[in-house]
């Protein structure tokens, strides 16, 4: 999963196609690209955004859901936090320190 997570963030677009989910989620494919056209200056095709949010679903950094024959995709974090308390937490288990 770690591997999915790291391939999904390596890449600028998709870390600014989750920059605009984590500033308004819920956004179909067709408000993706409008806000990484207008806002970001990407020249971007439809199909190439589709493919990146392919990329980030599979890291399970995005989610869809369906509301008729519209599909939203909305920022899931969990695995961001799954990174975080693997390297960032400190460890209760390891030994303290003795200071004289």
């Amino acid at each position: 999963m770690a591997d999915d997570l790291f391939k999904a963030l390596a890449d600028p677009t998709r870390r600014t196609i989750i920059d605009e989910l984590a500033e308004q989620s819920g956004q179909t494919l067709f408000e993706i690209c409008s806000r990484l056209s207008m806002k970001h200056r990407l020249g971007i095709s439809r199909q190439a955004v589709s493919q990146h949010l392919a990329v980030l679903e599979a890291a399970g950094l995005v989610e869809t859901r369906r509301e008729g024959r519209y599909k939203f995709h909305d920022l899931n974090t969990a695995p961001l936090r799954l990174i975080v308390e693997r390297w960032l937490v400190p460890r209760t288990s390891e030994p303290e320190e003795n200071t004289p």
